[in-house]
């Protein structure tokens, strides 16, 4: 999306909060913030384990709000946040999401999964996932 003029940015507005409503219409999920908690950290905790390339592909199918998320805080030359294993994912999710344990980040990040299926192509979908440890990917499958 190109940001040509300030229906650009209503436009955005109205398809993060259409994410948002994906997310938080989810059982359990709780509210709006803690959707958008949610999506902020599992974009910004999948973009760590992706190439710079596939972080751009991907983000360039994203709406600009929820784009400008998943660049948020991005340093290209840090590898610290890089996981190899499911549980420290998960942890790492939950910590970040503010969620009650590696369940409830598991299901966090199954249901971001399937938002994302649903907004961005299929094939971007996985060629996102077949970057991340098999570990890791099947934390995020349904």
């Amino acid at each position: 999306m190109s940001l040509t003029s300030a229906d650009a940015i209503e436009r955005s507005v109205h398809k993060t909060n259409e994410w948002l409503q994906d997310i938080d219409s989810e059982p359990g999920i709780g509210d709006r913030e803690a959707a958008w908690r949610i999506l902020r950290t599992y974009l910004q905790l999948i973009r760590e384990q992706l190439n710079l390339d596939e972080a751009a592909q991907l983000s360039a199918q994203l709406p600009l709000i929820i784009r400008g998320a998943f660049w948020e805080g991005f340093d290209p030359g840090d590898d610290s946040g890089k996981v190899r294993d499911r549980q420290a994912f998960l942890a790492r999710f939950a910590e970040r999401a503010q969620l009650d344990g590696a369940g409830h980040a598991e299901r966090a990040a199954k249901v971001v999964t399937s938002v994302l299926r649903n907004h961005v192509s299929e094939g971007e979908v996985e060629d996102v996932l077949s970057q991340l440890p098999a570990e890791v990917r099947g934390a995020l499958h349904a």
